[in-house]
C-alpha cells in the first residue's frame, strides 16, 4: 500500500493541529479511508494514492492555516475535516490562502468559516451591512470587531450599539440601576467581544468616555450618526417602524452593521419582524449589502451546527 510521511518542524507543531487527540486522529483515517501514524514531529500515512494526497493535502492546509493566524483546536480540527471531505475543499483553500485578519493591538482576528470571511468583506466594503443566520455564526463578534478596529485606525470617532430590549418591552425604567446597568444583559456578546481584544479596563474607559455609546432604539429618534460605527444585534426583534428609525440614522463618513436571527423573534404575534421586512423592501438597493450564514458557519460546539440544521430540516 502507497504511504507518504509528513515532517513537522517540531512534534508540537504536529500536536497541535490535531488537538493532541488521538479521536481526531482516529476521525480523520475514518473519513479519508487510511491509516494515520504520529511519532514525534512526523505524520505517517498509508492508503490508496488519492486517499494519502488528500491527507497530505488537509494537513498542509491546517499548517498554513495556522501560520495565517487561524486558531486550531480540536473542535475546529473536525470543523476543518468536515468541510474538506464534504466537497468544500476549493473553498476551504480560498478562506485559508487568501485570508482577511484584522489587527487590534496585539491580537489578530481572522473569519474561520468562508461565510464569515464574506460577511467581513462586505463590512469592510459596503456603508450598510445585514448579517442574517443562526446563533454561534459570529456575525455579532465580527461586527463589534470590525467597529473597534474602524474606531483603533481613525476610521470612525464613535461606535454606538443598539439592541432592542424586548424582554423588558423597553420600558426599562422599572429595572435597577443606571441605563448601561438596565442594558447589559442585553448587550452581553458585544462586551465580551471588546473585552477578548482590548481587555475589559480600556473596554470600561472607552465606554465611560462615550467612545463607545451604549443606545436604546427608542433614545436615537432624530439623531444623526456621523463618522460613527453603529451596530444594531438582535434586529429580528425590531418592528418594522424600529428598523426603518435606525436606518435612516446613517450620517456621513458612518457604516452601519445589522444582525439578527430570524428564528429567535420574540415580538409578539401581531407584530411584523423589522428585520424580515427590511429584506423585501431593500432588496436591489445599491451600496448596501444582505449576508446570510447557514448551519456551516457556526463556530461553537461541533454539535450546535447539527442541532441548528435538525431543526431547519423539521
Amino acid at each position: 500500500m502507497p504511504s507518504k510521511t509528513i515532517e513537522f518542524d517540531s512534534e508540537r507543531e504536529l500536536h497541535k493541529l490535531y488537538g493532541e487527540r488521538p479521536d481526531n486522529l482516529l476521525a480523520f483515517e475514518r473519513k479519508l479511508g487510511l491509516q494515520a501514524v504520529a511519532r514525534g514531529n512526523e505524520l505517517h500515512l498509508q492508503g490508496e494514492v488519492e486517499q494519502v494526497e488528500q491527507a497530505r493535502e488537509f494537513f498542509l492546509l491546517l499548517l498554513l492555516a495556522s501560520k495565517q493566524g487561524f486558531r486550531i483546536n480540536p473542535s475546529e480540527f473536525l470543523r476543518f475535516l468536515t468541510m474538506y471531505t464534504s466537497g468544500q475543499a476549493s473553498q476551504m483553500k480560498k478562506l485559508i490562502e487568501n485570508p482577511i485578519c484584522l489587527k487590534i493591538r496585539k491580537k489578530s482576528v481572522v473569519p474561520r468559516t468562508f461565510g464569515q470571511r464574506e460577511f467581513l468583506d462586505r463590512i469592510l466594503n459596503y456603508d450598510l451591512v445585514f448579517g442574517i443566520g443562526p446563533a454561534g455564526t459570529g456575525k455579532t463578534y465580527l461586527a463589534m470587531i470590525t467597529a473597534l478596529h474602524a474606531l483603533i485606525e481613525g476610521d470612525v470617532q464613535k461606535i454606538i450599539l443598539a439592541r432592542p430590549a424586548v424582554e423588558a418591552g423597553e420600558a426599562l425604567g422599572f429595572l435597577p440601576g443606571d441605563l448601561e446597568e438596565k442594558l447589559l444583559p442585553y448587550l452581553r456578546p458585544l462586551y465580551d467581544a471588546m473585552d477578548e481584544v482590548l481587555g475589559p479596563v480600556e473596554s470600561r474607559k472607552l465606554i465611560e468616555t462615550g467612545v463607545v455609546e451604549i443606545a436604546p432604539l427608542a433614545y436615537m429618534r432624530g439623531r444623526t450618526l456621523g463618522k460613527c460605527f453603529a451596530l444594531l444585534d438582535e434586529a429580528q426583534n425590531t418592528t418594522s417602524s424600529q428598523m426603518m428609525m435606525f436606518l435612516t440614522r446613517l450620517g456621513e463618513g458612518s457604516k452601519m452593521v445589522v444582525t439578527g436571527d430570524l428564528t429567535q423573534i420574540d415580538l409578539p404575534a401581531k407584530k411584523e419582524s423589522g428585520l424580515l421586512q427590511v429584506k423585501n423592501v431593500l432588496k436591489g438597493v445599491k451600496g448596501l449589502s444582505f449576508h446570510e450564514f447557514d448551519h456551516n458557519d457556526v463556530v461553537r460546539h461541533p454539535l450546535v451546527s447539527r442541532i441548528i440544521s435538525a431543526y431547519q430540516k423539521s
